[in-house]
């Protein structure tokens, strides 16, 4: 416990230091937000008009007084007002992040269940014809970009079947469940393909080390059957690399598959922060980055925590 107490002092440093870098980044942007908020009707502005905007907004003061006024509403939960959608950023965010969040999930389910049983496979046929398949399927996976195969998707699906994936709108789970499965499938194959090749060779590569271990061979002395020693000795042990590749990429999925989001019109965290930055909504961009550094963090420490649960050999105060 000493070592997550230790981890969650870290936060506050963190997101701390994550808030400099975007609220100062974000401002070398050349361009206007009221004029990229407004578009053409920006010229109709009287000077008090546009004065007021941008006081409204907080940004005709000095960046740094900006930034101090902004920490100090960050404080209290106030992560600003966003010029684009005219009201609280907290609420943009949780209002896109639900999308995401199932997004995220769905493919990591993708991924694990395609990626673990064929790593698995694969280490087990070692240098045989099924491991030769799984090892190009890895490699074919990882050498694809995202948008290349979202786009495949979409094309085989509207000239062969005449159909398009839904796009455009989010039904949410609570809602209509099937509704929302036809709008995220496509979409989280599409993520989970990648995802899932890593898995695979990791898995694999985890599997081939640990059947090699002497408590492996104990088992197997001791009249454990053959699948028997693999699910239940060498796989919870062979997990662990594959923990830490699943929490990483489960975090950069928190934070908003972009292209992805782009290519199937998903109304998710990544499309609201580059329409934020084209906006130049600085109090958005600012909380939904925040947002996905906190999501970051905390994914890192639930991984801290189930390696402990896979192997208990491993405590995470002598780590």
């Amino acid at each position: 416990m000493n070592h997550v107490a230790q981890r969650l002092l870290t936060f506050p440093l963190i997101l701390w230091g994550v808030s400099l870098i975007v609220f100062f980044s974000i401002r070398l942007i050349p361009g206007d937000a009221i004029t990229a908020m407004l578009g053409t009707e920006a010229g109709l502005l009287t000077p008090d008009q546009r004065a007021s905007l941008a006081r409204y907004f907080g940004i005709d003061q000095p960046v740094h007084v900006q930034y101090l006024n902004w920490l100090g509403g960050l404080l209290h939960g106030d992560l600003g007002v966003s010029v684009t959608f005219g009201k609280p950023v907290l609420d943009v965010i949780l209002q896109h992040f639900p999308l995401t969040l199932e997004l995220a999930i769905l493919s990591m389910i993708i991924a694990l269940v395609v990626g673990v049983p064929l790593g698995v496979l694969a280490a087990t046929r070692n240098e045989r014809l099924s491991d030769l398949v799984v090892r190009i399927l890895a490699m074919l996976g990882q050498s694809t970009p995202n948008f290349v195969l979202g786009l495949l998707i979409v094309f085989v699906l509207s000239v062969y079947f005449g159909t398009v994936p839904a796009m455009g709108v989010f039904t949410p789970i609570t809602e209509d469940l099937g509704t929302n499965l036809l709008q995220l499938i496509f979409p989280a194959i599409t993520l989970g393909f990648a995802f899932a090749a890593s898995v695979m060779r990791i898995s694999r590569s985890a599997m081939l080390d640990v059947l090699g271990d002497d408590y492996v061979r104990t088992a197997h002395s001791k009249g454990v059957s053959y699948w028997g020693v693999i699910w239940k000795h060498a796989l919870p042990n062979a997990l662990i690399p594959v923990v830490t590749i699943s929490g990483v990429e489960f975090g950069y999925l928190l934070g908003g598959a972009v292209i992805v989001e782009q290519i199937f019109a998903l109304p998710g965290l990544g499309r609201l922060v580059l329409d934020a930055v084209t906006h130049r909504d600085y109090a958005l961009v600012q909380g939904t980055v925040l947002f996905i550094a906190f999501n970051f963090l905390l994914v890192n420490l639930i991984i801290d925590l189930l390696y402990v649960a896979l192997d208990p050999r491993i405590r995470l105060g002598n780590r």
